[in-house]
């Protein structure tokens, strides 16, 4: 663990301050729902499948590209839903899906969403995926202009997941000696955000999870939910953890918060720690020369360059393969639309 610097340890209080100001109810639920929502976010299930393939290697490889395009599809589809004004308009998209239109009576349904459809339920190794779509548009109501989403086939893929690997027998592939576990680490966890969908997805308890988060609201929530589970208020300028100490470690949407120093600082502490992969979401970055950066009250939103970044992840000893993340959809299931042409995800080896 280094000791911050003065300026540092200022952007930590600053950062800590700006979102302690909010409620633990707003914190425990704003990144958990709409183009945020776990079992829907690209890059969320990416990090899923970045420890799954580490415990697994890629024995469930089917399962996961139906899962990413089940992502991307329920993704079109709530966009397509929030604009409805009544349920006739949701009963028209079933008519249009079931007979193979990209158009009914002006509404226009992506086509990627068309032949998605047509092509459930599908097998993915011994997984029978249902037709999650046409679940979707049964169960969901439209009030008052106001979509009610169903929220069961949502849920598809955790009931997957957890039939998956309720019975597999994980080989022996952990670094460290005599370890029963995958050690993973979660810097700026908030509220559990993403460890509820390792639990809900049958991944915890195949992993010893730690996570930490400058805001004591947040640990206080994410305790409530697993007061099992290691959670702690901590600096990802200084994390509290020997050289090499996980197996793993994911983070996401927290770069683009830091001044350049903390960019630095925090790169260097996340690779310090972990010996096997890092799995890194970004919101904000683009294939520009420089960082741009954007100071916003306490905290900063920076537009972060991808080589820049890809370069300080090698001068800390892990290689990326970088997944910009619109690419990734068109080239992987044909999928032309994404929430957010920004969003890129490294992987990270070492080097």
């Amino acid at each position: 663990m280094r000791p911050v610097t003065k300026a540092l340890q200022e952007e930590s209080d600053k950062l800590a301050r700006s979102w302690m100001q909010h409620d633990a109810g707003m914190l425990r639920d704003y990144l958990v729902g709409g183009v945020e929502d776990p079992r829907l976010n690209v890059q969320s299930v990416l990090s899923r499948h970045f420890l799954t393939r580490t415990l697994t290697g890629e024995r469930f490889s089917a399962l996961m590209e139906q899962e990413i395009r089940f992502a991307a599809a329920m993704n079109c589809l709530t966009v397509l839903v929030g604009k409805l004004r009544d349920a006739e308009e949701l009963e028209l998209i079933r008519y249009a899906l079931k007979r193979g239109a990209e158009n009914v009576e002006g509404i226009e349904i992506p086509e990627f969403l068309v032949r998605t459809f047509a092509a459930l339920p599908a097998l993915a190794g011994a997984a029978t995926i249902p037709n999650y779509i046409e679940a979707f548009l049964s169960g969901t109501e439209v009030v008052s202009g106001q979509a009610k989403t169903h929220q069961p086939s949502l849920d598809t893929f955790r009931q997957l997941w957890n039939q998956a690997l309720a019975t597999e027998a994980f080989p022996g592939q952990l670094s460290a000696p005599n370890a029963q576990f995958l050690s993973v680490l979660e810097p700026a966890c908030g509220s559990a955000n993403d460890y509820r969908f390792l639990h809900a997805y049958g991944l915890a308890r195949q992993v010893r999870y730690t996570g930490f988060d400058l805001c004591a609201r947040n640990i206080e929530n994410a305790c409530a939910l697993f007061p099992d589970v290691s959670f702690a208020v901590g600096n990802v300028f200084e994390i509290a953890a020997p050289d090499k100490a996980f197996d793993l470690c994911f983070v996401h949407d927290l770069f683009e918060h830091l001044s350049l120093e903390g960019l630095q600082a925090a790169a260097k502490e996340v690779c310090r720690v972990t010996r096997q992969g890092i799995c890194v979401g970004f919101f904000n970055m683009d294939e520009i020369p420089d960082h741009q950066v954007r100071p916003v009250d306490d905290y900063h939103w920076n537009r972060l360059s991808m080589r820049r970044v890809r370069e300080l992840f090698s001068g800390c000893g892990f290689e990326a393969s970088v997944v910009h993340i619109g690419t990734f959809l068109r080239r992987q299931i044909g999928c032309e639309q994404t929430h957010n042409p920004n969003a890129y995800t490294f992987l990270l080896r070492p080097a």
